[in-house]
């Protein structure tokens, strides 16, 4: 059945999805948090219910630090390291903060998308769409528990890289998606329901953007912003020293001094690129344009900042989060040049 143009509620529906990004932008500060802290591998088991509620007793506190110490992370670093149990309650708290902001995401996507629907408010054509942005956000989880167990071994002292950027450029996608579909619902409301198109600068701006993601998310996966501390040098040369043994490409995915090399640089690459497009729509809507550059420039300082400081916390967290605005400003200009279209 049609919905009846009176029911609509397109303002709304683009609020809802807006304050859910927002909620993924929290999650990759969490995230990152997370990862910087060694949390990860904290929780052992994957329980989408129970798991919501922590150890409530010492006994059960003892039962899963008994867990964690059977993992490699344990046994190699963090256990020979001197961790007690109040330690390990502090990367425990992280890691289930961070699953529990993603059931808390899940709720805040499900629960309004039910209510829509039962309203009749959801305009033609936007059903599958929102449909989809939900089974992303799942797909999110489950790639969140493979990356956890890719770690979970007596060999292992950390979780695969490569789980790890899957992880984070899927939720990259789904905060760009809802940033798109919302903004689609924006328009709706102005009476243009004619969607946007994804466009040929998108195309080719965004693949070096994703570049660049993927290349930061085998930098931390790796531990590879402690490869230098000092810019724009390492180890005193522009090019550092890194495992050539087993050829270029495979020093290119595991080498964490070529990959914080490569992240380091490409970093231009993508800042180039993104001129072009801030070019491309100013004259469409310059707060766009204006968001695109304050964003990448104080990227470029905080990923500085990071190196010299040899990784601190929040300068390396609010480099990740301001990461994720970028996306969120990319998105927001790809979607004006769409238009046009």
């Amino acid at each position: 059945m049609i919905s009846n143009p009176a029911q609509l509620r397109p303002i709304a529906l683009a609020n809802w999805l807006f304050f859910v990004a927002a909620m993924v932008i929290v999650m990759v500060a969490v995230g990152g948090i997370t990862r910087l802290t060694e949390s990860g591998l904290s929780i052992t088991e994957w329980k989408p219910i129970t798991g919501a509620i922590p150890p409530l007793s010492e006994a059960a506190w003892q039962a899963e630090f008994d867990l964690y110490k059977a993992t490699g992370e344990y046994k190699n670093v963090t256990g020979p390291a001197g961790m007690d149990l109040a330690a390990f309650k502090f990367i425990y708290f992280w890691e289930w903060f961070h699953r529990l902001w993603g059931r808390l995401i899940g709720l805040a996507f499900a629960l309004p998308l039910a209510w829509f629907w039962v309203r009749k408010a959801i305009p033609q054509g936007y059903k599958l769409r929102l449909v989809a942005l939900l089974a992303l956000g799942g797909l999110q989880g489950v790639f969140g528990w493979f990356m956890v167990k890719s770690g979970l071994n007596e060999t292992m002292t950390d979780v695969s890289h490569f789980m790890l950027s899957l992880h984070f450029l899927t939720a990259m996608l789904t905060l760009g998606a809802l940033v798109w579909v919302a903004l689609d619902l924006r328009q709706f409301a102005r009476g243009n329901k004619r969607m946007a198109h994804w466009t040929a600068t998108a195309s080719w701006v965004g693949a070096v953007l994703f570049l660049q993601l993927l290349l930061a998310a085998w930098l931390a996966g790796l531990n590879a912003g402690l490869a230098s501390d000092s810019w724009p040098l390492m180890q005193g040369r522009f090019i550092p020293e890194y495992d050539s043994s087993r050829g270029l490409l495979y020093a290119m995915a595991h080498d964490p001094y070529l990959i914080h090399w490569m992240h380091r640089w490409w970093a231009w690459v993508a800042v180039a690129a993104l001129i072009v497009m801030a070019r491309r729509v100013r004259t469409i809507e310059r707060k766009a344009s204006v968001a695109i550059h304050s964003a990448f420039g104080t990227q470029i300082v905080l990923g500085i900042a990071t190196v010299m400081t040899g990784v601190s916390l929040w300068i390396a967290v609010s480099h990740q989060v301001v990461g994720a605005l970028l996306v969120a400003a990319f998105v927001w200009a790809a979607h004006l040049l769409g238009r046009r279209v």
